[in-house]
């Protein structure tokens, strides 16, 4: 594989994987239940976090790779004439990355208020020439999904990538004990894909926004070309009600990269575990 080739699989693990798996904490087994009630103190609408993506190398130092923009917004209408939030999330490249990959991608994710499970999920990928575009409709009581070009059946609530994280996110982590593995179960590429975390251990973070109280998580990945290890990411989320992310870090073949929270606005519940705010 030529430097290009590695170089733009590097560019593309950093932006896709630490964009959307930064917000990944943990999932309860699934209920085999058609209906669910999720007790979310973790968001609502109105939330917006953004993050910025570094890329740290011997051969290149730390340079900005990107930045993302999560944000919590209310539906514009009704889907199965229930209530439902709109996940609106980019990714952009930045600087020189445009310059040899750049990307743009944009998530978009219907859930519902209730059961936190996807309606409906749109994909829009534009990744140096890689062109992508997906379309998920999720049938939650009969268990399937509609994509653009099939139909296949998935286990109950199944998440789309975009809402497994903010479903993630409100899961009770006050009963976790150092070494618990946490199934995750998304749809993405026609697949179900099954990964899993671990828990690791409480600790203090400090990026440039500020200092916080964390919870840390390995997720796990698939390896690879440039990702070595099957748990490469130390993943770092608030401890109180929001889990929030605060840093993900991971280490590939060729350097390290890591994303953190530069904003936050509009969260669901105080967040308690920040010591400071830096300047």
């Amino acid at each position: 594989m030529n430097k290009t080739s590695m170089l733009n699989k590097i560019c593309k693990k950093i932006l896709f994987h630490l964009f959307i798996l930064v917000g990944f904490i943990s999932q309860p087994l699934l209920s085999q239940d058609s209906t669910r009630s999720i007790n979310n103190e973790a968001f609502q609408v109105g939330e917006r976090l953004k993050y910025r993506f570094y890329y740290d190398a011997w051969l290149t130092g730390k340079i900005t790779a990107g930045y993302g923009v999560l944000e919590v917004k209310e539906a514009d209408s009704l889907f199965n004439n229930r209530p439902v939030y709109h996940i609106d999330t980019e990714g952009k490249s930045k600087g020189m990355f445009n310059w040899f990959y750049k990307v743009r991608d944009q998530f978009d994710s219907f859930i519902d208020k209730e059961s936190l499970a996807p309606y409906y999920f749109v994909r829009k990928t534009r990744e140096g020439g890689f062109r992508k575009n997906d379309e998920y409709i999720f049938n939650q009581q009969e268990n399937y999904v509609k994509t653009r070009t099939d139909s296949m059946s998935i286990p109950p609530f199944t998440q789309d990538l975009i809402s497994a994280i903010y479903f993630a996110r409100t899961f009770d982590t006050d009963t976790l004990e150092i070494g618990d593995v946490l199934p995750v179960n998304f749809f993405l590429d026609d697949s179900v894909y099954i990964s899993s975390i671990i828990y690791d251990g409480k600790g203090i973070v400090e990026i440039q926004l500020g200092a916080f109280r964390c919870l840390k998580f390995l997720p796990g990945m698939a390896t690879g070309e440039v990702f070595s290890k099957k748990y490469p990411m130390e993943l770092w989320v608030t401890d109180d009600k929001n889990h929030v992310p605060i840093l993900a870090r991971s280490a590939v073949i060729v350097g390290n990269i890591k994303a953190e929270l530069m904003e936050f606005e509009g969260l669901a519940s105080p967040m308690t575990s920040l010591i400071e705010l830096y300047e």
